[in-house]
C-alpha cells in the first residue's frame, strides 16, 4: 500500500513513516467517544487514513502496543467519516492483569462499545477490516493468519467514498508509542451472504 497517499486528521507531534512501518506517539487526553453512557464527547485522537470509493475490499494491519502501560491506552483500525460517524477496533490497556479487545461503532453521534477481556501480556494484534458497501466486518488475529470475527456493523453515512486507516490515543494522562506494520489492501474476503432468508 502507498503510505504517501495517507492523510492525517489531527497530526500528532511525534511520528515516523518508513517503508511499511508507521510509529505514532500518543499525546495525553486524546480519545474518540460520543455521548453514550458516559455522556462526554471526545473527538481529538490522531488518525491516518486513505480515501477510497471502492465498495468491496479488505484491509489488514498489524499493531504493536508493547509500550502501552496506562489505563485506556489504545491503538488499532478506524473508519472515520466525521465526528459523529465512525468505527474503531483496538486493544485497550486496563491494568497489569487484563486488557479489553473491542470495537466501537458510532452512528449519528452515539457510540457503542463491544469488548472481551484478554491477558495483559498480549502486545500485538492483527486486524482485518472488510467493506461491503455500507456494511463492515471487523476481525482480529494473534498471528495474521487465523482471523476471528469481532463484529458486523452498518454505517449509515458510508456511501461511496470513505476514509479508513489507523489511530492511536491515550484518554488519560499518559503517552505511548504505537507501531503499525504489514498493511495490505486486497479484494474483499467477506463473501456475500448465501444462507437462509428471514421467515
Amino acid at each position: 500500500m502507498k503510505l504517501e497517499k495517507m492523510k492525517w486528521n489531527r497530526e500528532p507531534l511525534q511520528y515516523s513513516i518508513q517503508n511499511d512501518r508507521i510509529e505514532m506517539t500518543t499525546e495525553p487526553h486524546t480519545d474518540l467517544w460520543q455521548r453514550t453512557y458516559y455522556h462526554f464527547q471526545n473527538d481529538n485522537a490522531p488518525l491516518l487514513q486513505w480515501e477510497t470509493d471502492q465498495a468491496f475490499f479488505s484491509f489488514v494491519v498489524k499493531t504493536d502496543f508493547t509500550d502501552s502501560k496506562h489505563r485506556f491506552d489504545q491503538c488499532g483500525i478506524v473508519v472515520y467519516l466525521d465526528s459523529e460517524n465512525w468505527l474503531k477496533a483496538s486493544v485497550e490497556y486496563e491494568n497489569a492483569e487484563m486488557q479489553h479487545l473491542g470495537s466501537v461503532v458510532t452512528n449519528g453521534g452515539y457510540s457503542d462499545w463491544a469488548t472481551t477481556e484478554i491477558p495483559a501480556d498480549v502486545k500485538t494484534m492483527w486486524y482485518r477490516l472488510s467493506r461491503r458497501e455500507d456494511d463492515f466486518r471487523i476481525e482480529c488475529s494473534a498471528d495474521g493468519v487465523h482471523f476471528q470475527q469481532m463484529r458486523i456493523c452498518h454505517m449509515n453515512k458510508a456511501k461511496k467514498q470513505i476514509r479508513f486507516g489507523i489511530y492511536a490515543c491515550s484518554p488519560e494522562a499518559s503517552s505511548f508509542k504505537a507501531i503499525f506494520s504489514d498493511m495490505e489492501m486486497a479484494e474483499c474476503v467477506w463473501q456475500a451472504h448465501d444462507g437462509q432468508q428471514p421467515d
